[in-house]
């Protein structure tokens, strides 16, 4: 009898150490390492900025990058909810596009796309506006002054666009350009 009791006592004390060691290695950390995803790119320059959007483009994450060169960061994407999300890469006249779903606890990864970002130059009394637009999505410059919208024009259909708006019989002040195109906004504040 003493020897079975003994036997027990051992056996529970066992199951005592291996559940307190499974407790203390098994962390949730460690069990989503399984779930972790690597979010990598190519070329990175120190001062670029890493951005994890929804499908309605608000910011989940975000990011400077602190040293150039290739640039690989693990994720636990899972954590998200179900849906559509973004990785962009935003470089210097280009953002590169990492679209990916996130359904069950699982992440896919779709194609990478660049988007080209505008370029906005103000020479005196004159706004130059050029941008390639590889998937011929309409595009939206907006021009406020003070506050209040002076000029607004929608183009569709251009692969290429190259714009001068002349503000010479605007009036005085604080402007600020924005352009909408494929769900990404830039914009430059200027005073003439």
């Amino acid at each position: 009898m003493k020897t079975t009791i003994k036997k027990s006592l051992v056996v529970v004390f066992m199951l005592g150490t291996l559940i307190n060691y499974a407790n203390e290695h098994l962390t949730s950390d460690n069990i989503l390492d399984a779930k972790r995803v690597k979010v990598e790119f190519n070329a990175v320059k120190k001062g670029q900025t890493l951005t994890i959007k929804n499908n309605v483009g608000t910011t989940v994450y975000n990011q400077e990058i602190k040293t150039s060169g290739n640039y690989s960061r693990t994720f636990n994407l899972t954590a998200l909810e179900n849906g559509n999300y973004t990785a962009e890469l935003d470089k210097d006249f280009e953002v590169i596009v990492k679209p990916f779903i996130v359904e069950n606890g699982s992440v896919t990864f779709l194609e990478e796309e660049k988007v080209f970002k505008p370029i906005i130059k103000i020479e005196k009394e004159l706004i130059l506006i050029s941008k390639i637009e590889s998937d011929n999505k309409p595009l939206k410059v907006t021009i406020y002054h003070e506050n209040e919208i002076i000029f607004s024009e929608k183009v569709e259909g251009e692969n290429t666009l190259k714009r001068i708006y002349s503000l010479s019989k605007s009036p005085r002040g604080n402007y600020i350009i924005i352009i909408n195109t494929n769900n990404s906004t830039s914009s430059k504040n200027f005073r003439i």
